[in-house]
This record gives structure tokens, C-alpha cells and sequence, in this order.
């Protein structure tokens, strides 16, 4: 449980003093829109998480604008790799179920890209060449959106055991409240694993 804040801003300086103001109230994580942001913003932002003992979490606001068309823009599959480079912690892949749902394969490519150190070409999952990333660091992949407790069994087949499964509503949205709405998802995933 928890709650990640946002220091995206419209200057570096005003994002720095957002985050410092995270670090001092005790916040272990913070949020940065890294598309939104910029991505010279966010290297200086995960260079300072990393010297104040901070996770970056990437939310991807505005991604659809340039990843949907497939007639122009930028591939998701480019602005994950763009953000494995600039740097961050955990990122929204996307989740294949749920509200933010898409191609399963392409999916799981882009999840690749932000785990592996070392992903063998798949073109069926959008991966046209053996890629090395040699001691570049991973990045989480985050499954959020819609999700509830029934989509368990599928996150699992497709996460595995190594992301991060935010269910908000998907808890908050539980008949008998908040705590049985976790406590379904914790039993959930102790079953699935």
C-alpha cells in the first residue's frame, strides 16, 4: 500500500523541489511523466533517486498520442527502450487485460526489453534483432488499469513474478471493502504462483 508523488513540472528546478519534498515527508517512491516531462529531465531525476536512496516510478501519460497510429509517431516498443536509457525504476507496460489491454505479443516484447539483459529476436513480438544490454539496468514492468482480482491468473502467465500489480480500483471496487478487496488480490496471487 501506498501512494507514489508526482513531482513532474513544468521546470527541473520546481520538479527537484517536489521531490525533495517527497524525500522529506518519507516517501520511498516518486512519480515522473517521462514523456510529458522530457527525458533529460527524467536522466537528472533517476540520477538523483539514485543519490537519495529513492525508486523512480514512470508513468507514460501521453504515450498514445504518439504510439496508437501506426501510420506515424514513435512505437512504444522505441519510448520503452528510451526510458531503460534515461533511466527509472518501474514503468506502465501496458497489461494485455484490463482497461489499458493490447497485443498480447507486442506486449510481452516491450516487457522484454525492460527485464532482460540480453532479448534474442522475435519478430512475432516486435523484436527485430538480438539486443544487448550489457550492465544497462532493468526496468519493472507495471500492470495497472482495470485490473481486479479475476485477472490474476492471466497477469501471472503473462508478468510472471517479477512486476509490480497495481490494483486500485480493482481493490477499493471490492464488495466488502477495501481490506477484503486486498486481501482477495494477495490470496489471488499466492494461488497463481
Amino acid at each position: 500500500k501506498g501512494h507514489y508523488l508526482n513531482v513532474t513540472a513544468p521546470t527541473p528546478e520546481e520538479m527537484y523541489k517536489r521531490a525533495e519534498y517527497a524525500k522529506e515527508i518519507g516517501a520511498p517512491i516518486i512519480m515522473h511523466d517521462y514523456i510529458t516531462g522530457g527525458f533529460c529531465a527524467n536522466t537528472g531525476l533517476a540520477n538523483w533517486c539514485r543519490d537519495n536512496g529513492m525508486l523512480l516510478h514512470i508513468h507514460r501519460a501521453m504515450h498514445a498520442v504518439l504510439d496508437r497510429n501506426p501510420h506515424h509517431g514513435i512505437h512504444f516498443r522505441v519510448l520503452t527502450k528510451i526510458l531503460r536509457l534515461s533511466g527509472g525504476d518501474h514503468l506502465h507496460s501496458g497489461t494485455v487485460v484490463g482497461k489499458l489491454e493490447g497485443d498480447r505479443e507486442a506486449t510481452l516484447g516491450w516487457i522484454d526489453i525492460m527485464r532482460d539483459r540480453f532479448i534474442k529476436e522475435d519478430r512475432s513480438r516486435g523484436i527485430f534483432f538480438d539486443q544487448d544490454w550489457g550492465s544497462m539496468p532493468g526496468v519493472m514492468p507495471v500492470a495497472s488499469g482495470g485490473i481486479h482480482v479475476w485477472h490474476m491468473p492471466a497477469l501471472v502467465t503473462i508478468f510472471g513474478d517479477d512486476s509490480v500489480l497495481q490494483f486500485g480500483g480493482g481493490t477499493l471496487g471490492h464488495p466488502w471493502g477495501n481490506a477484503a478487496g486486498a486481501a482477495a488480490n494477495r490470496v489471488a496471487l499466492e494461488a497463481c504462483v
